[in-house]
C-alpha cells in the first residue's frame, strides 16, 4: 500500500520519482501489466460497446471489492452483498446492441429486493421493456470514457485551506480532501484492471462545491490510473458529474439507465 498526506499549498505528494514510483507517490505497476486479464486487453481504437461495458464491470468490481462478475448470455451478474444493493445485472451492449428480448427476460425473472439493473442505453428505449416491479433510479445519467496519456499528471499543490489524503491498496487509489479542521470536502476513487480503470464515487460536499475540488480529485485519479498501467478509463455518472467530467477531458459514450427492483406490487 502507498499513501500520501499533505496540506495547504504544499506539494500534493511525496514526489518520489525513482524506479517504480511516479510523482505524487503512485506506484507504477508496469512489471505486473503482462498479467492483466485478457478480458480487458483491448486497444482503445478497437473498443466496441461491449468492450467498454466489460471494462467498466471489471474495474467497478475492483473499486468496490465486489464479487467477481459472473458471465451471462446477455452480460454479467455481480454480487454486491448489501441490503439495498444485493447485486446487479449489467447488460453487455451499448445502445442498439441491447436486445429487447434480453431485457424482458431478465426483468421478468424472480428477483430479490435490492437487486439493481444497469444498461448502457437510453432510458426512453429500454424502460418500456421492463416487467412490473422495477423503479428507475435517476434520469439523464451518462456513460463516459477517457483516454489516458502523458498529460494526465497529478496536481502540483493542494487547494488552499484543504488537506489531501491519498492512498493505494489492492489496485484501488482513493483521494480525500478535508478542511484544515478535518471536515469532509471531496473524495473519489479509481479501480484499475489491466489497461483500463473505472473512476468511482466522486463526491463533493455541498458547502465546498464550485471551488474546483472535483476537478482536482479527478486529476489525481487520472494520474494514479495511468501510473498503474491503465490506458483509458470509464465511468457512469449523473448530469452534474457529466458537466465536471467534460471539463477534464472525458467524452460521452451513451445515455445510461439504472433501476432497482422494488417488488411487483409497488
Amino acid at each position: 500500500m502507498t499513501s500520501t498526506a499533505s496540506t495547504g499549498a504544499a506539494s500534493a505528494g511525496t514526489a518520489s520519482t525513482g524506479t517504480g514510483t511516479s510523482a505524487a507517490g503512485y506506484v507504477d505497476s508496469a512489471p505486473d501489466r503482462a498479467t492483466a486479464t485478457a478480458a480487458t486487453a483491448t486497444a482503445t481504437t478497437d473498443l466496441t460497446g461491449a468492450a467498454y461495458v466489460r471494462e467498466w464491470v471489471h474495474g467497478w468490481t475492483v473499486s468496490r471489492a465486489a464479487a467477481p462478475p459472473e458471465p451471462r448470455p446477455w452480460g454479467w451478474w455481480i454480487t454486491v452483498g448489501q441490503e439495498k444493493h444485493v447485486g446487479r445485472h449489467v447488460f453487455g451492449g451499448i445502445g442498439e446492441e441491447v436486445r429487447e428480448e434480453d431485457v424482458r427476460a431478465v426483468t421478468a425473472a424472480p428477483q430479490g429486493l435490492g437487486t439493481q439493473l444497469k444498461i448502457v442505453a437510453d432510458p426512453a428505449r429500454v424502460i418500456p421493456w421492463f416487467a412490473p416491479g422495477w423503479e428507475c433510479m435517476a434520469a439523464d445519467d451518462w456513460f463516459m470514457a477517457k483516454d489516458l496519456d502523458a498529460g494526465d499528471t497529478a496536481p502540483d499543490s493542494v487547494p488552499s485551506g484543504y488537506r489531501l489524503a491519498l492512498w493505494t491498496r489492492a489496485d484501488v487509489t482513493r483521494v480525500v480532501l478535508t478542511t484544515a479542521t478535518g471536515d469532509f470536502a471531496a473524495h473519489g476513487q479509481v479501480g484499475v484492471c489491466g489497461p483500463s480503470a473505472a473512476v468511482d464515487q466522486i463526491e463533493t460536499a455541498e458547502a465546498h462545491r464550485r471551488r474546483g475540488l472535483g476537478a482536482y480529485v479527478m486529476r489525481h485519479l487520472h494520474a494514479a490510473a495511468r501510473a498503474a498501467g491503465a490506458e483509458r478509463a470509464v465511468l457512469a455518472c449523473t448530469p452534474a458529474g457529466r458537466k465536471l467530467y467534460l471539463t477534464v477531458g472525458w467524452r460521452e459514450v451513451s445515455p445510461f439507465t439504472h433501476a432497482r427492483y422494488v417488488g411487483a406490487g409497488n
